[in-house]
């Protein structure tokens, strides 16, 4: 009778737990979405390497939420097969979860020059490929940024050297030649590439966080699911 308690709570648990789960797949979809909005244009004239991470992070919350699913199906049948499966799945989304977070630190220094390359590449290009030239545009009014470094970046580019001006989305004020002989008074003096990092530090946390939390909630969901393995292999009524 002990056991047979015991395996109510376990199985109780297990639900309990994908319920959390599933919040948790919900919110790192929610996250992905966020980042890929919010860095639309940054993305855009950034390396493709860079581009997908906004876009990995939404399919692990839609994994994560079908997973959490099934694990609730096996729990609510007691089959054995099913719980098993939700175990094993979880136990690989965990292990590539600490492989891309080791991954993400070894390489943590090379986003700034990739950010770098990818930004500097879309100003050979402005004028040139709409798309690019649009996606910098928005990238410079929404970041309030001028050029990678500073706007003294565009001076790079023959085009704007001979005529010693920037683009117009650099401006700070609103005139209809404060791109020409450009100075911290009329356009802005940070670069993109500040911005964008200043960007990513600031809600690099909230992701930490998040990643932690999940990460915590599937060492007891394996756990959980094991336990419940056992006691339905051992052919403990459960219900």
């Amino acid at each position: 009778m002990a056991v047979e308690g015991g395996m109510k709570c376990v199985k109780f648990l297990v639900f309990v737990f994908n319920f959390i789960f599933w919040v948790c797949g919900v919110t790192l979809v929610a996250i992905g979405i966020y980042a890929q909005v919010a860095l639309d244009k940054a993305l855009v004239v950034s390396a493709a390497s860079a581009a997908g991470t906004p876009v990995a992070i939404l399919v692990l919350g839609i994994i994560i939420f079908f997973i959490s699913f099934f694990g609730c199906c096996g729990a609510w049948k007691e089959s054995y097969c099913m719980v098993t499966t939700f175990a094993v799945l979880l136990s690989i989304i965990f292990l590539v979860e600490v492989a891309a977070a080791i991954a993400g630190y070894i390489f943590k220094d090379k986003v700034h020059s990739v950010l770098e390359r990818g930004l500097r590449d879309a100003m050979k290009k402005y004028g040139e490929d709409k798309a690019l030239t649009e996606a910098v545009d928005e990238l410079q009014r929404d970041f309030s940024c001028c050029g990678a470094n500073n706007y003294t970046d565009w001076s790079d580019i023959e085009r704007f050297r001979v005529n010693n001006t920037v683009p117009r989305s650099c401006c700070r004020v609103n005139s209809t030649s404060c791109n020409v002989r450009p100075s911290p008074a009329t356009v802005y003096e940070n670069g993109c590439l500040q911005s964008i990092e200043a960007w990513m530090k600031k809600n690099i946390v909230i992701v930490a966080a998040v990643a932690l939390g999940i990460a915590f909630f599937e060492i007891l969901g394996i756990a959980f699911a094991c336990c419940l393995m056992k006691g339905i292999r051992s052919g403990y009524e459960v219900m």
